[in-house]
């Protein structure tokens, strides 16, 4: 019998083999297939084509890809290079300058995958102050490499202490029995473990609140159907999928009492990006009168962005929307296509942004402000 779903590692480190493995979630809910990303190539595509996805899981496989590359630099300066002495260890000041203009290289490459999720950015931003800092204390770059592995095991396993505690934030929001919607993937598929917007669900799950979650499909990827309504399923979640334009129904009827999404950036003023569809979703739970609240982990706040209509928007092939996913193709061939795959949702159809370190209310900026400020005593 295989494992459940809930049982894989989303990200995970090969400690004996090199490289990173991960669920390729363009699969599920068909086929698992854990894959190994060696080359800058390979992680670039993995986060490009949605192999790995979800803000926090692209972080963290962002800082172990730049950790591997980071290694790839050094084994290959170590090669012999045809002479009698061999290759050598880079740990000299020159060679620590060939070795860091390597590295920044892949970070900034790594870093054009996806736009629009800062937390990419912020992973790759954050190894390499660690590796910065390192070189200015007088390490090694042996030593270095040492420090990144440390970094990027770190940012994993933070990934899951946060997830934890947004969970147990969001848990005080609502009640056993209670109704909840949520839209895209923000599951444990999306994270290293519980998800962000599914932390208050699997939480609850754990404590007998019995919720009953409905799940948007999520067009034009699908990724509430294949990825949310799967993961909630296998972990025995009462789970009900429906269309994206039957959210409107679900309102209307009760049977929604809170609303939980993930997010891939929250500007300064408390707008954010997430899924297309996200804003659409907010703006009926506000016209219905249901609490819509956004799960962000603070390294998905962006106090350098003012509003979100600063969030650059990631826009993806026309394909994704005539004719992946069909077995023929479903529109006419020429037609025009417009594919963002994120939409920003205006801070004012927001009830609360839940964080590992409290939850956030109107006014966003000084409260979003705070949360931050919290990262910085901790």
């Amino acid at each position: 019998m295989g494992k459940n779903i809930m049982e894989y590692e989303t990200v995970e480190l090969d400690e004996q083999d090199g490289g990173i493995l991960i669920i390729d979630q363009t699969l599920l809910p068909g086929k698992t297939e854990i894959i190994r990303l060696r080359t800058a190539q390979e992680i670039w595509d993995a986060i490009y084509l949605l192999k790995v996805r979800g803000a926090p899981a692209i972080g963290v496989t962002a800082a172990f890809g730049i950790y591997v590359l980071a290694k790839g630099i050094v084994e290959a300066e170590k090669k012999p290079s045809g002479g009698k002495d061999g290759g050598k260890p880079i740990d000299k000041p020159a060679d620590w300058e060939a070795f860091y203009e390597k590295f920044t290289e892949q970070k900034n490459y790594l870093d054009s995958a996806r736009p629009t999720a800062v937390n990419l950015s912020w992973a790759l931003n954050r190894m390499d102050g660690v590796c910065r800092s390192a070189h200015e204390k007088g390490k090694t770059v042996e030593e270095i490499l040492e420090i990144l592995h440390e970094e990027a095991c770190r940012i994993k396993e933070e990934d899951i202490q946060v997830c934890r505690a947004i969970g147990e934030n969001g848990l005080s929001l609502v009640k056993p029995g209670d109704g909840i919607l949520t839209h895209c993937n923000a599951g444990q598929l999306a994270t290293c473990k519980y998800g962000t917007a599914t932390a208050p669900i699997y939480l609850g799950q754990e404590r007998g609140y019995n919720f009953k979650v409905f799940a948007d499909e999520t067009r034009p990827l699908l990724q509430g159907a294949r990825l949310t309504a799967y993961e909630l399923h296998s972990a025995g979640v009462d789970v009900t999928l429906i269309c994206d334009n039957m959210s409107a129904m679900v309102m209307k009827n009760g049977w929604v009492n809170a609303v939980f999404v993930g997010c891939d950036r929250v500007a300064a003023n408390g707008d954010t990006a997430n899924k297309i569809g996200t804003s659409v979703v907010a703006a009926v739970a506000k016209r219905y009168g249901v609490p819509f609240y956004v799960c962000a982990p603070t390294s998905t706040i962006d106090l350098a962005t003012p509003t979100g209509a600063e969030i650059k928007i990631e826009q993806r092939p026309a394909e994704e929307v005539t004719e992946m996913w069909y077995k023929e193709r479903m529109a006419p061939e020429g037609v025009k296509v417009f594919n963002p795959a994120f939409d920003v949702t205006d801070n004012e159809l927001i009830t609360a942004i839940v964080t590992e370190n409290g939850i956030a209310r109107a006014p966003f900026r000084e409260s979003l402000r705070e949360m931050c400020k919290k990262i910085k005593k901790n």
